[in-house]
């Protein structure tokens, strides 16, 4: 279980990074222009997503490699579960269902990522 953890853990990362590194790099109006849902908030507010959706990722795999304060990659994980809740909404008010349904995949990562990191799978 603990390897199938690791797996999760660093393809959720890659992921999320990989998704929030876009949106960091990436001007506002460019993102608006292939995101619809960004125009529902302001470029600071997509920009701060974005750092949260790196630093989710970062203290999904970082601690547990490092072995100092492993604690935090299961609050990461419930941090992203968070962010990805917020994600679903938000493609579900702009009626972007295939993208809900990703955001609902993500979160069930998460979740087993907290669950086992936590609880009967701790580092």
């Amino acid at each position: 279980m603990n390897v199938f953890l690791w797996v999760l853990q660093t393809l959720l990362a890659l992921i999320m990074f990989g998704a929030g590194a876009v949106k960091v790099a990436r001007p506002y109006e460019a993102l608006a222009a292939s995101m619809g849902w960004v125009t529902h908030y302001t470029a600071r507010q997509i920009k701060g997503i974005s750092v949260l959706e790196m630093l989710a990722a970062i203290g999904l795999v970082v601690p547990g490699a490092v072995g100092i304060a492993t604690v935090l990659t299961p609050l990461a994980a419930t941090g992203l579960g968070l962010l990805m809740i917020g994600a679903a909404l938000a493609h579900i008010r702009e009626n972007e269902k295939a993208n809900a349904a990703v955001n609902v995949v993500f979160l069930a990562l998460a979740v087993v990522i907290a669950w086992g990191r936590s609880g009967p799978y701790p580092f």
